[in-house]
């Protein structure tokens, strides 16, 4: 971790970041608007390359209303068959850097009926269906305690921030439960009537991970998923990852001018 940490010092020189952002699929063009120091994960000791489309793979260092941030384009993925220590690793590198606040982003799909594929989605708390916890193994007292506290993962304040944001945009948006499963095959129909009957409000494949090892780390956390598809059995279309991509990029600009408003507002 060390050496990760000093090589991506060397690159960003005298820059400090507070403020974490992971870019889910689709969104890391928001990265390229602001993008003063960029470093390929191919390059830094010990990050992987991110291989799933949509997902360029690169840390994206930039002042962007007041906030000095870091932001991933592109995270790893557990269905990629990489470990959770992987999958998380660079909360981990963020928190060493000096991040306080980490906004974590992702495409998802729409398990509550109500909601509207385009319409963004705060996270007020998760499900994890993954079947596994990213801090399994020997704890790292330096960064969190063994048995954090999971009563409030994602920030009510940041969610209240990012509500009053959306509101003085006319954005529309939701709140909601984010099941977390590991794919990569979409969920049958059969276990989207199990999550919406257990609460799940949307379902995705990421996120989960890496906001457990933010709060771990004692860093404020605000989940926004953009909902760009139903789930399976909600309506009788199949699912696949274009779909994903295509309602992304229809609703970036409101994610963009999202993430400007509450960046100005933490």
């Amino acid at each position: 971790m060390n050496l990760t940490v000093n090589y991506i010092k060397e690159r960003i020189g005298n820059f400090q970041p507070d403020t974490g952002i992971i870019l889910g699929s689709g969104l890391g063009d928001f990265a390229d608007e602001y993008n003063q120091i960029s470093i390929s994960y191919s390059e830094i000791p010990g990050f992987e390359k991110s291989q799933v489309q949509g997902h360029k793979g690169k840390l994206v260092f930039a002042e962007i209303n007041g906030k000095k941030v870091i932001m991933m384009q592109g995270r790893y993925h557990f269905y990629e068959g990489y470990t959770m220590q992987t999958v998380t690793y660079p909360v981990k590198i963020m928190k060493r850097l000096g991040i306080k606040t980490l906004i974590i982003t992702n495409a998802a799909g729409a398990v509550n009926k109500s909601f509207t594929p385009g319409n963004l989605m705060f996270i007020t708390d998760h499900i994890n269906f993954m079947g596994t916890n990213p801090l399994i193994g020997q704890n790292d007292d330096t960064l969190g305690t063994r048995f954090p506290d999971m009563s409030e993962v994602y920030s009510k304040l940041l969610i209240s921030k990012a509500e009053t944001a959306a509101k003085e945009l006319n954005i529309p948006y939701q709140k909601g439960v984010y099941v977390a499963t590991t794919g990569p095959s979409y969920e049958t129909p059969a276990e989207i009537n199990m999550y919406r009957t257990l609460g799940g409000d949307a379902v995705g494949m990421s996120t989960v991970p890496e906001a457990i090892v933010a709060n771990y780390c004692g860093i404020k956390v605000l989940g926004i998923s953009c909902l760009t598809n139903y789930a399976a059995g909600v309506t009788d279309n199949p699912l696949n990852h274009q779909e994903v991509i295509d309602t992304a990029n229809r609703v970036k600009d409101n994610f963009k001018n999202l993430l400007l408003a509450v960046l100005k507002s933490i």
